[in-house]
């Protein structure tokens, strides 16, 4: 699944070729694709139809664009979820869901989807702490790429909870954006094994996991963010290539950049957790 690097990555794309623009005309190809709008397709074609769309935002790996009537697009990627800039006329892609045009006559945006579990929807639109955030993104914690984020805050909150580090991580209504991907570079970063229990870090040592996360996360998105198939790419289709930076995530067997031992793979949450048996010692009490 994308996670915030390659989410912000697409959303400069959206606020580079789209923010300003009026759209004509709203065509859904396949009503999967907005089966989270629950009024149908028809109405999501109807509604869009006039709007302009007046940025593009993002809070952690939740994607939306602004809309001239005051509500909001949410573009969910889910796996394969793709937004594309095209010329007019230029051959409709195998999988293409959605079609937006514009009056101005140029570049379409289109949403592609080989797998279908993506998806764009309508929303109405909340204040949050000082924020608009479409109703489904209301209860989403702030990232560590947010100028608002109060790490100090987020440290006192993660050690109060009794559960592993890298739950505590991955939970979006603690601290958002991090995924497994990044969760797992951070964590060997700081040399901390994903079952450590939140409740036994010192301060210093959860501060710099936040860090660390922010870290990486700004290192992948200054090359486009991580790529591992065709399916992950831009506004304009290209990959991103912090793939071949990343440390310890899908490095089962490869040594360790930092002392040569095998990079393991160990079970978690249905997934795959990736750590140095040496740098990343597992905890006495998770074994």
């Amino acid at each position: 699944m994308p996670e915030l690097p390659e989410v912000e990555v697409v959303r400069r794309g959206l606020a580079d070729h789209a923010a300003g623009r009026v759209i004509t005309k709203a065509e859904v190809m396949h009503p999967r694709a907005v089966r989270r709008h629950v009024p149908g397709a028809r109405d999501f074609e109807a509604r869009l139809a006039g709007q302009r769309i007046d940025a593009a935002r993002r809070r952690g790996k939740y994607l939306w664009v602004e809309l001239s009537g005051g509500d909001a697009m949410i573009a969910h990627l889910g796996m394969s979820g793709q937004m594309l800039v095209r010329p007019v006329g230029a051959p409709d892609e195998k999988h293409l869901r959605v079609r937006l045009s514009f009056d101005d006559d140029g570049p379409e945006l289109r949403f592609v989807d080989q797998r279908t579990f993506g998806g764009l929807a309508l929303s109405d639109v909340v204040e949050v702490d000082g924020d608009r955030l479409p109703s489904p993104v209301a209860h989403i914690a702030r990232d560590p790429m947010d100028p608002a984020f109060d790490q100090a805050a987020v440290v006192q909150a993660m050690r109060r909870k009794h559960t592993d580090v890298k739950r505590a991580l991955l939970d979006q209504t603690l601290v958002s954006g991090i995924g497994n991907i990044y969760a797992d570079e951070a964590l060997w970063r700081v040399k901390l094994h994903w079952a450590r229990p939140t409740d036994r870090l010192t301060a210093p040592k959860t501060a710099a996991l936040l860090d660390a996360a922010a870290e990486v996360m700004n290192e992948a998105l200054a090359v486009g963010g991580t790529s591992f198939d065709a399916l992950y790419v831009n506004i304009n289709g290209q990959s991103g290539y912090f793939d071949r930076s990343l440390n310890v995530y899908g490095q089962e067997g490869k040594p360790c950049a930092r002392c040569g031992r095998p990079i393991r793979r160990e079970a978690f949450m249905n997934r795959s957790s990736f750590s140095c048996p040496r740098c990343q010692p597992r905890p006495a009490s998770a074994s």
